[in-house]
């Protein structure tokens, strides 16, 4: 029962992943209303006409419809068969988070909402899939959190002040998509030709987001040297910080590519979405970090 279980949170995991990325699809190629404003129905059928729009929404719901269906199993066998409590609050928070995703996602399309509103359905995407990966880390060694030696208090403020921030960059990011700046700043670094450009519209937008963007790196950079400074080469906290810099260096790398391939349907699309599974990979590895704080044990 205990490989069926963990089959069903890797399974789970993979799921949330595909849906973050798909969605990230759907905003990036402006097919939200590809179903009209209809749901669950698109345009009237259950199976939809062949046309781009409406194949990269359904799909998109069919994806959640199926990942659904394997975090209820998942949830009923973890609550059944598993002690853990941590196990037990992460495929809880999982389902809690998929389902109000869902149920926006459901409003979007028949009632339009802001763009505010519809940045918050990627930050919770995010955080259901963060769960999910830690619900399927649990079945692994790196899912032994307790630790023999003391956590330092500067560093576990540290790690969920970065953490806390890197939602609110991710947050603001798909802000971005959803007000359709991206064009705000042509050229990267400068923007529209300026280090500082005139901060109004979409390009003030774009703008705040790069600055967010560089200091975020600056504060995992930092949390990165001190997990060096302070835990040794095998330390989970120095591992967990580490992948943290190479992701946040590679997300400001492909937000540059982002910002180059405009002009180019295709690459604009594929590169948008590696930016977006970045961020996911980048802010799981933190949240793994705020789990290490947690089960802190004193030497």
């Amino acid at each position: 029962m205990q490989k069926l279980i963990q089959r069903l949170a890797n399974l789970s995991a993979i799921g949330m992943f595909l849906i973050l990325a798909m969605g990230a699809l759907v905003t990036k190629a402006d097919a939200g209303r590809g179903c009209g404003d209809e749901w669950p129905l698109c345009n009237g059928k259950f199976v939809p006409a062949h046309t781009i729009s409406s194949m990269i929404e359904y799909s998109h719901r069919l994806v959640v419809g199926i990942v659904t269906l394997i975090l209820v199993a998942t949830f009923i066998l973890v609550f059944r068969y598993v002690k853990r409590k941590d196990a037990k609050f992460f495929i809880s928070a999982t389902v809690l988070m998929t389902l109000i995703q869902a149920a926006m996602g459901a409003m979007a399309v028949v009632w339009p909402q802001s763009s505010l509103v519809l940045a918050l359905h990627f930050g919770l995407s995010l955080l259901a899939f963060a769960f999910s990966l830690l619900l399927a880390l649990v079945f692994t060694s790196w899912g032994q959190f307790q630790r023999d030696t003391a956590i330092r208090s500067s560093f576990k403020a540290i790690v969920w002040i970065t953490t806390v921030y890197s939602y609110v960059v991710v947050y603001f990011g798909a802000f971005v998509r959803h007000t359709v700046s991206s064009g705000g700043c042509s050229g990267w670094p400068l923007c529209n030709g300026a280090v500082i450009p005139e901060l109004s519209g979409s390009t003030g937008i774009v703008f705040t987001h790069r600055i967010a963007a560089l200091l975020l790196f600056i504060c995992i950079l930092f949390l990165y040297l001190q997990a060096k400074k302070h835990y040794h080469d095998s330390d989970k906290l120095r591992f967990g910080s580490k992948w943290s810099l190479i992701l946040v260096s590679l997300q400001v790398a492909s937000g540059a590519v982002v910002t180059w391939s405009m002009g180019n349907e295709v690459a604009y699309l594929f590169t948008g979405m590696i930016h977006a599974v970045i961020v996911a990979c980048m802010f799981g590895f933190l949240c793994y970090l705020c789990v290490l704080t947690l089960y802190d044990r004193k030497a």
